[in-house]
């Protein structure tokens, strides 16, 4: 189908046609791929799913004057967001969905405990590297965080690894003397070093500076992963002024993670100077061995999961004294040393320029950025926005090397499939099917394609089983459900659609409905249960996972992750015209009813935890309980019901019962919002089970309390300091939640793109779909105080329904809001409610 030509308003910059915009794989449209068998254009309508839409005009109406659209968005993105306030963000040197992120690890004196998620806090006083990986917003400390390279002030006279409380290696630095923007960092460390960092894809350059009248050198940690390493190895070459090797590092979590405390995967690296080394070194656990060209070793784990303190080796280069400043070329790949050197000379070879590579970064960030263009002069929702749309693009990862080439979850070499660009790795499942999967796929539907493409081939490569939470191509098992159907349904609803759809939903039916050993296994409980869908000879009987032997986490919880699951795979399969399995998965998507206690209290129902033979666990039950959830209680999991938000209202005795629900579930008795997510019973915007709870008032004829929630909760937690995320950004999930809200949209139906409606905060904003679609959103009252919808046209038409349909992200098209400071009756009619889904069809 043809998209829907948008009207540029008067005054408003016009739109580079997609043609005119370059893009990560070409042109800023779809560029001409080989199809992989299956492929489905994701108009193709679900058979048994589909519901009505809004009326469109087949032209938009002339849109109102519009304001100015932002220039050259990476100006306005700000890397230290995040990075207190556990948001875990960190603020190094990366491109989009880079391999390479050269970035700061911080100390607070212990160098092997409690190591930061990102490597970085801001609080911390001490940075004692600079490693070449890392994971963004994640929970935990989670690996990565490789090849700490510092640079040392003075002699090296005792072994790195044996200054376990950083009171030698490491420097103090102050905020003051830090730069971060997209592509870059700059720091200048109290030793009297400097650090100037800029990045690739799969590669780095950094500048290095040193006081003339002291010794210079680099240290290459390369056992000091961030959680540890069970080995690494690393060599210097003097003639080639290189220094190369590798480490072996896992430990996803740290130490609540016994099932992972071993080895997932292999970073090899390459870094090449542009100066001689006067002298070499190296060291191992407490012994330096100054002259040595190699060392090797790894730090083991302590009991607690904590790397081994003291131990561990590495390698050092001293150059001459007054050097100045040293020029480094580093790479990686998670296949050889071969590899690292290979994109090292495809992307970075010797003689690039610092700067030229710097410029490229922001270019290669304001291309991927612009992708959403906001107008307005509030310079602080310009900043948030676009620091949250850049934290949304930093994970996935990519994992291939130049050549085609990636490690598989088989830990064999594997060539990219037809057709495929980029292998992808790390998928935050769990977390990334709720909002990010879905920004990644309207925006850059070839990259989300890769990405699908990607856990398939995983998943193939482990004998059909897809994993919650991979860490790179490392099956981890962390969290709960089976998350990748619902990302996948996701994904190719926003128009990722050019992966093997049909093999990839074939292995993800088989997986929901034949049990495994690994369903009925104990191994990893409870937060590493190593089954895919534990339970599921129990589930495919009784409709729900018992809580007494659920192979799982948490027994209510995985119930209601399945039913999203089983959800998404109806609509997937209903999109391949397998009405069977369509109706099978629909049906089965209503299981959640099955952990609905409607006698749990007496003012109503919530979610429970249920035993084998069908009665409720525990003597009695309070809301605010965990058990038999993840990460959340009973009263933030009963509002998870994402297909059928009709079918929780009627069980939750109507419309005005849910409303009343709802407002306490937000507001304290005296009508004030609270965010703080310190009342279990209450909501907790800082993590994912309930972030779509704001949007239900939608559903209920109040839409009203829909826009004013959204938007308290977008000014009160989102700010631009350094603490301005609310919490763990769980590998931009969060930030992907943001930009959908900013921009008054929300994809409440994780496996639909169909948009639920709130308030937008800019007055004009253009998202340019990658599938050269285009969406306006005018919103000329935008403005702090209006935060109500007082009118809705979508194309010329007015609407009064809260929601509009998936066709305006797969095709394009105009939304015009009427803003108002105080709410009205818009939305509020017996049919503006947005679809439900019944088991029933």
């Amino acid at each position: 189908m043809s998209p829907v030509t948008p009207t540029t308003p008067p005054g408003a910059p016009e739109p580079a046609p997609p043609s005119a915009r370059r893009g990560r794989y070409g042109p800023f449209g779809r560029t001409a791929r080989r199809g992989r068998a299956g492929a489905l254009a994701p108009a193709v309508a679900l058979l048994t799913l589909a519901a009505g839409t809004p009326a469109l005009a087949s032209a938009p109406a002339a849109a109102p004057e519009a304001a100015r659209l932002a220039e050259d968005p990476a100006q306005y993105v700000d890397p230290m967001i995040g990075t207190s306030n556990a948001g875990n963000a960190y603020p190094g040197a990366v491109r989009p969905y880079g391999m390479l992120s050269w970035s700061p690890q911080t100390s607070k004196g212990q160098q092997n405990k409690n190591p930061a998620p990102g490597g970085y806090q801001y609080d911390a006083t001490k940075i004692r590297g600079f490693s070449l990986t890392h994971l963004s917003g994640v929970g935990c400390s989670g690996a990565s965080g490789d090849i700490p390279i510092m640079p040392h002030v003075g002699a090296v006279d005792s072994s790195p690894s044996a200054d376990t409380t950083d009171s030698t290696y490491a420097s103090t630095f102050s905020h003051e003397n830090e730069e971060a923007r997209p592509g870059y960092y700059k720091v200048g460390l109290d030793s009297g070093a400097g650090v100037e960092l800029t990045a690739t894809e799969r590669t780095g350059s950094g500048r290095f500076t040193f006081p003339e009248d002291k010794a210079a050198s680099l240290l290459f940690r390369t056992s000091n992963s961030e959680t540890g390493s069970t080995a690494a190895d690393v060599k210097v070459d003097k003639e080639r002024r290189t220094v190369s090797g590798s480490v072996e590092a896992g430990n996803f979590c740290g130490p609540q993670s016994e099932n992972n405390r071993h080895r997932m995967y292999t970073l090899h690296f390459t870094a090449q100077f542009d100066q001689p080394f006067a002298e070499t070194g190296g060291w191992r656990d407490g012994d330096l061995q100054p002259g040595a060209t190699s060392a090797s070793g790894g730090t083991g784990y302590h009991e607690d999961g904590d790397a081994r303190a003291g131990k561990g080796s590495g390698a050092y280069v001293t150059f001459d004294e007054g050097v100045g400043e040293v020029g480094a070329r580093v790479a990686v790949s998670y296949v050889s040393e071969a590899g690292a050197e290979a994109n090292l000379a495809a992307e970075n070879p010797e003689g690039t320029d610092f700067g030229k590579v710097a410029e490229e970064a922001t270019a290669d960030w304001n291309e991927e950025l612009g992708r959403i263009e906001v107008g307005g002069d509030d310079q602080k929702r310009l900043t948030t926005f676009y620091t949250a749309l850049y934290h949304s693009m930093l994970e996935p990862t990519v994992a291939n090397d130049v050549d085609g080439n990636y490690t598989g979850a088989d830990e064999k070499t594997h060539r990219l499939s037809e057709g495929q660009e980029r292998q992808f790795g790390t998928f935050s499942g769990w977390d990334q099917y709720r909002a990010q999967v879905q920004l990644m796929a309207w925006l850059s539907p070839e990259a989300a394609s890769d990405y699908a493409q990607s856990l398939y081939n995983f998943a193939g490569q482990r004998d059909g089983e897809w994993d919650r939470w991979l860490l790179h191509h490392a099956k981890t098992s962390v969290m709960s459900g089976d998350p990748s159907a619902v990302a996948l349904a996701g994904m190719h609803a926003f128009g990722a659609d050019d992966f093997d759809v049909r093999g990839a939903v074939d292995s993800l039916v088989r997986a929901a409905k034949e049990p495994t050993a690994n369903d009925s296994s104990d191994d990893g409980c409870p937060v590493e249960c190593v089954g895919q869908r534990p339970a599921l000879d129990f589930y495919l009987d009784e409709g729900y996972v018992p809580a007494d032997d659920c192979h799982c986490w948490g027994g209510a919880a995985e119930t209601l992750e399945d039913a999203a699951a089983d959800f998404g795979l109806a609509e997937l399969t209903g999109r391949l015209g397998d009405e069977a399995n369509a109706k099978e998965f629909l049906r089965r998507s209503g299981n959640w009813a099955n952990v609905f206690d409607p006698d749990a209290t007496d003012d109503g129902g919530y979610m429970r935890n249920r035993e084998r033979d069908g009665s409720w666990a525990g003597d009695s039950f309070d809301p605010a309980t965990g058990e038999g959830f993840v990460e959340g209680s009973s009263a933030r999991y009963t509002w998870m019901v994402y297909s059928d938000v009709a079918g929780l209202t009627e069980k939750m005795g109507g419309k005005e019962r849910a409303e009343e629900r709802l407002d306490a579930f937000f507001r304290t008795p005296d009508g004030k919002f609270d965010f703080s997510a310190e009342d279990d019973t209450r909501y907790d915007p800082t993590n994912e089970p309930d972030i779509n709870a704001p949007y239900l008032y939608n559903y209920l004829g109040t839409p009203a309390k829909t826009q004013e929630t959204v938007r308290a909760e977008l000014d009160q937690l989102w700010t631009t300091g350094h603490g301005g995320i609310p919490g763990n950004d769980d590998a931009g999930t969060m930030s992907a939640w943001y930009v959908f809200s900013a921009l008054g949209v929300y994809p409440q139906v994780p496996s639909r793109a169909d948009l639920v409606l709130s308030a937008p905060v800019f007055p004009t904003a253009v998202v340019h779909g990658g599938n050269g679609n285009t969406l306006r959103i005018n919103a000329p009252e935008a403005a702090d105080g209006a935060a109500y919808i007082a009118g809705v046209r979508v194309d010329g038409e007015d609407s009064d329904r809260t929601w509009v349909p998936g066709s305006l992200v797969t095709e394009g098209g105009t939304v015009d809001y009427t803003l108002a400071d105080r709410a009205g009756d818009w939305g509020t009619g017996a049919d503006s409610a947005p679809p439900s889904f019944p088991p029933g069809g």
